[in-house]
């Protein structure tokens, strides 16, 4: 039986923390009490909970007495703030920001993948990024059986990655393209409208971006493999609010045939499988939003070398991506 816990959510107000309060309710997670955090701007406001309307707090230094599990998705500088006060409360932080994803001795865990990492953990649990999390919800149920040595993968990402201020952005340009009125972008660098960039965050001196990058070293935590050979490219495209990858494996030795891999995909949890060739019918974004699974589709061998397997995966990334993996951590420690 499952001991209720008192949980808090920091930064309940926002895209991650308005499903935080969704999925421990989807997931009946024990929660006994539930205190909801946000900036001073935002505290006074009204959520509900299981039908019942809680009142919004500021965050403060204070705030986590009693609590055993922070829900963090504030952003990495709040988070470096509030760490130290968190444990000074006797809290473990589940963290969504990247403040500590790659700190030695502060597990990084997807629950159906690395789930004894999260009993390691010093008082921090840090949530991959979420496009990390849908490949490897596609990767690791092949690798599992058949090592996988290199990973190329091309993300469509969708404007909940940015917040909703992305997304009401692109709710915005595109009203505006039809209704053909100029619009100047706030949030995002390029019109977002009937569009699809390069991934915004920061280049780095390697010519990859910062989330490429994260998906290439989380990879290596994750599973621990420093040796696999990961290749990203990020872009955004104008969905709001799941991730599609093109994701292609390239195995140790042989590749496993394309009946092999369904039935692995079907077997593991947190996985379903849409793949119909004969009505040509695969994952899509907007079937995977506001669900758990990770969708894998197009499951088709490298028609030039045997050990290689290519596949399309979709998953919501405020669920999956974001929130409903941090309450799975959370279900670890109950």
């Amino acid at each position: 039986m499952k001991r209720e816990v008192n949980v808090a959510v920091a930064g309940a107000t926002g895209a991650v923390g308005v499903e935080f309060l969704s999925v421990l309710e989807r997931l009946e997670f024990p929660v006994k009490n539930l205190k909801l955090l946000a900036s001073a701007r935002s505290a006074g406001k009204k959520m509900k909970f299981k039908g019942t309307e809680l009142l919004v707090e500021e965050m403060k230094p204070d705030s986590f007495k009693g609590i055993d599990i922070a829900l963090f998705s504030a952003g990495s500088a709040l988070s470096k703030e509030y760490e130290t006060h968190v444990h000074q409360a006797g809290a473990v932080m589940i963290d969504n920001s990247s403040a500590f994803r790659m700190r030695e001795g502060t597990p990084l865990v997807i629950p159906e993948i690395n789930p004894q990492d999260a009993l390691l953990h010093k008082g921090t649990i840090a949530n991959p990024n979420c496009s990390t999390i849908i490949m490897l919800m596609a990767v690791f149920p092949l690798h599992q059986k058949y090592p996988v040595k290199r990973i190329v993968v091309s993300t469509y990402q969708a404007a909940s990655g940015g917040g909703y201020a992305a997304m009401q952005e692109l709710t915005e340009s595109t009203k505006a393209y039809l209704q053909e009125i100029p619009f100047t972008p706030k949030v995002l660098p390029v019109d977002y409208a009937f569009n699809l960039f390069s991934h915004n965050s920061a280049m780095q001196a390697s010519g990859y971006n910062q989330e490429e990058e994260k998906m290439i070293h989380e990879t290596h935590k994750i599973l621990r493999m420093q040796q696999m050979e990961v290749t990203p490219t990020c872009i955004r495209v104008p969905v709001l609010r799941a991730h599609a990858e093109s994701i292609s494996m390239e195995f140790e030795g042989e590749a496993p045939s394309v009946e092999e891999a369904r039935a692995l995909y079907e077997a593991f949890p947190g996985v379903a499988v849409i793949d119909d060739r004969d009505t040509n019918r695969f994952p899509t974004p907007r079937e995977a939003s506001e669900t758990f699974d990770t969708y894998v589709g197009r499951i088709r061998h490298d028609p030039f070398r045997k050990n290689v397997l290519n596949v399309f995966a979709v998953g919501d990334q405020l669920l999956k991506g974001a929130a409903l993996n941090a309450v799975q951590i959370a279900e670890l420690l109950v």
